[in-house]
């Protein structure tokens, strides 16, 4: 290979600096030689001592470029990685192992249009020599500086006020507008400036609506160098004349979007309507033949520029919003039980995991009186934000409950107060109990699973009796139904994510299967049935993502050593009968009413 042949300009090398400045270089040669210095033939020279003297080289083969490590101490990395040759793609970021140095970013016109990058340098070179000496070169490096503006990270207003401040200082506009679409499609003014980087009210701007439609209508821009001469709707247009305008340009801002076609190509398409870039001028022929080309190629530049910057501002709203959320969900996990304290007649296990950041699923445990202590488990319709607020409502309503409030009666105002907010649009089913020191369990079910009741080896959905769920029917009454537990007795409450849990065929893991797992488990410890419950779900679902938040919690009846044997009790056998004698009697009863008792 010749040690130096020249090429079309093809390609451009975008030169970001450690201190964030830029430049281009056109690859003009192969091998185009990059190093520390001059001596050594570089044809870009780096600043940078700790950059070797040669470093790398541009090579092109077969009308391909290559990027080749030509002896950089620290290794030559393309896209964070370390290579010795690389084929080079349209905005592939080259580096040198030193995070405070240089970064050099490949642009290319492979599958690009016209106005790119490499082509705009071409097409300046043949015309700026007709601009006044510096004036073109001046305002080359204007549009640059804005086409740096792409790689910004800069708030969206920021970013935007500088485009435009550029699109007047290198058309020499009297003033330029950038207007967007509201919610009904209806064209804004959003900023405005004039020249020298001057704000202007937008509010009080008024431009002429006849240009814009006709850019809109051929999806192209409007350039008229003088009005006069220009489409006799232009020159009728009354904002127009109102205003002495003698030229106006309109630049549509569309969305960029690539495509693959079958044969691997990449198609630049045009994408969603962004907005209007608009500059007029009071002077005919205020836009040169050097303007018209820089115009050509600021169409593209600041579409892009907006839609980055919309992408920015997107992606940190986003983070704003998954901070809120994470927030939220911390709370909600803080206010779910962890380390469960001992009672002296029952022990708890519990365990909540949301399909979400936060959930509609909660659980709590918490002492109503002396030798009294209340639990529950509730699910909210719905999952996300909304379900958590609603769960959180709920929780604080039921724990008030330590201050002596009947539980009926709290179920029937949380009732009414959801049904007369209809538009909340959200109800829960819950089940909740109390248990004193001698067993008896007072018990409301608001719509939910029946729980399981472990006794003697066997699990026994024990309460199929209830009401409907609240905030669903304003007219549902709640009371409470009671049932005698025995010494050892365990209940298990979940939500209906465990039993529409769903392996990879949709089938659900439902509740025979449940049952299985749970008969036999009596003397278990209550870790190891919420593991066993948990595992047997997880090894059904198979890795299948769930649709539902999962609530387990675990209770069990243990005698105390001052519960005294009353003339209401009965030996074990005889009791089970009794239960179940109970609980026959409140299924009976309407679906609006559980089985009332008197409170204990």
């Amino acid at each position: 290979m010749p040690d130096s042949v020249p090429l079309v300009g093809e390609a451009v090398l975008e030169v970001v600096s450690p201190d964030g400045a830029r430049r281009y270089a056109r690859i003009t040669q192969t091998p185009f030689m990059i190093g520390r210095g001059a001596e050594t033939g570089n044809h870009l020279q780096l600043s940078d001592r700790r950059i070797s003297r040669n470093c790398a080289a541009v090579v092109i083969e077969a009308n391909r470029f290559y990027v080749e490590d030509r002896g950089q101490r620290r290794g030559l990395f393309v896209n964070g990685e370390k290579v010795e040759s690389r084929e080079l793609q349209d905005g592939d970021a080259i580096s040198f192992g030193l995070d405070d140095s240089y970064e050099i970013i490949f642009r290319s016109n492979s599958g690009a249009n016209e106005t790119s990058l490499p082509n705009l340098l071409t097409r300046i070179e043949h015309i700026t020599s007709s601009e006044p000496t510096g004036g073109g070169l001046l305002k080359l490096k204007r549009l640059l500086e804005a086409t740096s503006l792409l790689h910004s990270q800069l708030p969206l207003d920021v970013v935007l006020g500088h485009m435009l401040d550029h699109a007047v200082s290198v058309t020499d506009a009297d003033r330029g507008l950038l207007l967007e679409a509201d919610v009904l499609g209806a064209l804004k003014v959003k900023l405005a400036r004039r020249s020298g980087g001057l704000r202007l009210p937008p509010e009080s701007l008024t431009p002429s609506q006849t240009a814009i439609q006709l850019a809109l209508k051929q999806q192209s821009p409007v350039i008229t160098e003088d009005l006069a001469q220009a489409e006799m709707d232009l020159q009728a247009a009354q904002s127009i004349v109102a205003q002495r305008l003698r030229a106006v340009v309109v630049i549509p801002l569309y969305a960029m979007t690539r495509a693959n076609t079958q044969e691997s190509m990449v198609n630049v398409k045009r994408g969603d309507f962004l907005g209007v870039l608009y500059l007029d001028s009071r002077r005919p022929a205020a836009f040169s033949k050097l303007d018209r080309q820089i115009l050509d190629a600021l169409a593209a530049d600041a579409a892009s520029i907006l839609d980055n910057a919309r992408l920015v501002e997107r992606e940190r709203e986003r983070q704003r919003m998954e901070e809120q959320i994470n927030i939220a969900r911390d709370i909600q996990q803080a206010l779910l039980p962890r380390d469960f304290r001992e009672f002296p007649h029952l022990a708890v296990n519990g365990y909540n995991l949301p399909c979400l950041s936060v959930g509609g699923d909660y659980f709590d445990v918490f002492p109503i009186s002396e030798g009294r202590t209340a639990f529950l488990i509730a699910d909210v319709s719905g999952k996300g934000l909304g379900a958590a607020l609603l769960t959180t409502m709920l929780q604080g309503a039921l724990s008030a409950m330590t201050l002596g409030t009947d539980p009926a009666r709290v179920f029937n105002h949380v009732n009414r107060f959801l049904c007369g907010h209809a538009e909340v649009g959200r109800y829960a089913t819950m089940f909740f109990g109390i248990i004193d020191d001698d067993g008896h369990l007072e018990f409301i079910n608001a719509g939910h699973p029946s729980p399981f009741l472990i006794r003697n080896g066997v699990a026994e959905e024990a309460f199929t009796e209830g009401s409907f769920p609240v905030g669903l029917v304003p007219e549902a009454e709640y009371t409470a139904a009671c049932l005698k537990l025995e010494p050892g007795d365990t209940l298990v409450l979940f939500s209906d994510g465990v039993t529409e849990a769903m392996d990879p065929n949709d089938e659900l893991y439902g509740v025979p299967r449940l049952k299985q797992v749970l008969t036999g488990l009596a003397e278990c410890p209550l870790e190891e049935i919420q593991k066993c419950v948990l595992e047997s779900v997880e090894n059904f679902a198979r890795g299948a993502h769930q649709a539902d938040d999962l609530t387990l919690l675990v209770v069990r009846y243990r005698a105390t050593a001052t519960s005294a044997v009353s003339d209401t009790d009965v030996p074990a056998s005889s009791s089970a009968s009794s239960s179940s004698a109970s609980a026959a009697s409140a299924s009976a009863s309407s679906p609006s009413s559980a089985s009332s008792s008197s409170s204990l």
